[in-house]
This record gives structure tokens, C-alpha cells and sequence, in this order.
């Protein structure tokens, strides 16, 4: 079946030169780009934008009356672009988060709350994890005689991860030929897009940013479906994760993060968060001065936006300490 995307994102987001912070880690002028993801419009920007479009799609097709989704963590970055997708289309967003109710509205919580979302607080985070849980409360309301749609975590879903199967086409005409492509990988829906588009895992390297789950094996499996679900081949080669950023694990920020962050803010003014794209720019720079990346190797950072985890008080502590 051929999906028509919803009209969300801004696509075409702009691919910009990074020789300032390029310079700074021994780059070749114009080896250096990245690709703005965090300017693709919907809510706060970012890489569900893309995702979205299809999904909504689909959901419209379904005959669905509301979305069901959820995060790994309260200021998940997912649920307020859920919600201004289901905004744009006429339906209800219901979110299920871990945790007890919070005391006050901070970061992603505020474009949410603006944007209607209807939350389900999980003090006690079932044992099969949070995609359970999701699940169960689709099953809850199709009980009470709704139409819901489920979104996964990172809408990585073979349908949502054909928003970065385009995305692979517009680097492909923005950037220099054979770039390669640095990102943060969670739920392993745009790294699957990514090598489908591209046609080759080894053009994409994502960054594990700790979720507790094998993402490599997640990517080679998602991005089989993907090539079907877009009518294309399946990616040559296996899905390349970088592990060495996580860290304690998911959600906990690292120094590599925070020197990753100050040095793109300024170098380029370029704002990143540490739990997602921190640790990704981290991964790069830490390709480039082990000497895997070459100072003229084509490298693409893909921006994949959270810009909203920056302004809670709990970044706020972290960044004004010192190790």
C-alpha cells in the first residue's frame, strides 16, 4: 500500500557547514555538515516530525479516534510532536509515562500540557517494559468502545521509519557523495530508514544512547520491514551501533556529553541535550580522534532535535556542575 505522508515537517531541512567545530577536532574544511532535524517544524522540531507524517497516515486510514503512545522516561521528547500531530488531524493523544505525577510542569511537559495530552502515570513500570504497557492501555480503551491508534516508543514502527527513508534522499542531494552519517539511536527506527534509503548500513552509525535492548539487532530486523513496507531492496551489510557513549545507561548524562555540547554551542551556536544528541556528538568526536574518521572524510551529523530536555532543572544542576 502507498502511504501519502501528512503535510507536518518542514522537509529539506537545511544541511549546514561545520568548519568552526570541523577545525576544532581536525577536520578537513567542508568534511563536517550537519543536518538540522531539530528545525523540521512540528511542536518542537526533531526526528518524530518525519515519522509522524506517515504514521498519521495510517492511523487516518484505520478509522482511529485517538493515539496511544508513551516514553521511556517523564520528559520523554515523543509525546508533545505525538500530540501535535494528532492535533493537525482531529484526534485525542493518550500518553502512558513512568512515574508519579509531577509536581510541576517543566521542559517537554509544557508544550504537552499546552497541547492537550490526556497522561497515564505508572508509578510501577510493568515488567515487560513500557511498550508493554502502551499496549495494554489500547487494550483498555478499545474495551470502552475507542478506536486507538498505537504509536511505539521512537514511532519506530516500519511505516514511521519511512520518514527517514526520504531523509536519506534529501542528504543524499544536500551532501558531499558517500557521507557518512553519525546519530543518536534509541528505539532504532532512524537508522533503519536511514540504511534503506541509503541502500547500505555502512553509510549510517548510530550512537546507543543506553535503552536496554540490543539496537543493532533491533535496526537489522526494523530496517527488512522498512525496505518492504517502501518497496525497496533490503540494506546491504549489518547495522553499525557505537556502545561506547552510554555510560551508566539511559537518561544519565556523561562528561563526553557535556564537552560534545559546550564545543558545538561554541563553535557553531548550535544547541544539543545530553541524553540524545549529546552522547551522538560525542560518538562522533570520538571516531574522529581515534582516527576512524579521516580529517577528509565526508561526515554528516544528523540532528535529531529534544531541544526541550535543555530547559528542566535537573539539566540546569547538571550543567553547573564540574566532575
Amino acid at each position: 500500500m502507498t502511504i501519502t505522508p501528512q503535510d507536518f515537517a518542514t522537509r529539506e531541512t537545511p544541511l549546514q557547514a561545520a568548519d568552526r567545530f570541523g577545525a576544532a577536532l581536525g577536520f578537513a574544511p567542508g568534511a563536517l555538515w550537519i543536518k538540522r532535524d531539530d528545525l523540521t517544524g512540528l511542536a518542537g522540531g526533531g526526528n518524530k516530525a518525519r515519522k509522524l507524517e506517515y504514521v498519521c497516515t495510517e492511523a487516518v486510514i484505520s478509522g482511529a479516534d485517538i493515539l496511544v503512545t508513551g516514553g521511556s522516561m517523564p520528559q520523554s521528547n515523543q509525546i508533545s510532536a505525538v500530540a501535535a500531530a494528532a492535533n493537525r488531524i482531529g484526534m485525542r493523544t493518550r500518553a502512558v509515562l513512568p512515574g508519579p505525577v509531577p509536581s510541576r510542569l517543566e521542559g517537554n511537559l509544557v508544550p504537552s500540557h499546552l497541547l492537550g495530552v490526556e497522561y497515564v502515570w505508572l508509578e510501577e513500570v510493568p515488567t515487560q517494559g513500557m511498550q508493554w504497557a502502551i499496549h495494554r492501555e489500547v487494550e483498555q480503551l478499545l474495551g470502552r468502545g475507542h478506536r486507538p491508534y498505537e504509536i511505539p516508543l521512537g514511532v519506530s514502527s516500519p511505516v514511521g521509519s519511512l520518514g527517514y527513508v526520504t531523509a536519506a534522499l534529501e542528504i543524499e542531494a544536500q551532501a558531499p557523495d558517500r557521507s557518512i552519517v553519525y546519530h543518536a539511536t534509541g528505539t532504532g527506527g532512524t537508522q533503519a530508514g536511514l540504511a534503506v534509503g541509503f541502500g547500505e548500513h555502512a553509510r549510517v552509525r548510530g550512537v546507543d544512547t543506553g535503552t536496554p535492548w540490543n539496537v543493532a539487532e533491533v535496526v537489522d530486523e526494523l530496517s527488512v520491514a522498512v525496505a518492504q513496507v517502501a518497496g525497496r531492496e533490503k540494506p546491504c551489510g549489518e547495522a553499525e551501533v557505537l556502545t561506547d557513549q552510554v555510560g551508566r545507561g539511559y537518561g544519565v548524562p556523561t562528561e563526553q556529553a557535556r564537552e560534545a555540547i559546550e564545543l558545538l554551542a561554541r563553535t557553531e551556536g548550535i544547541l544539543c541535550e545530553p541524553i540524545y544528541t549529546g552522547k551522538a556528538l560525542a560518538g562522533l568526536i570520538a571516531d574522529r580522534r581515534s582516527g576512524r574518521l579521516a580529517p577528509d572524510q565526508a561526515t554528516v551529523f544528523l540532528h535529531t532535535g529534544g531541544m526541550s530536555l535543555l530547559y528542566t532543572s535537573e539539566c540546569a544542576r547538571w550543567l553547573s556542575q564540574r566532575s
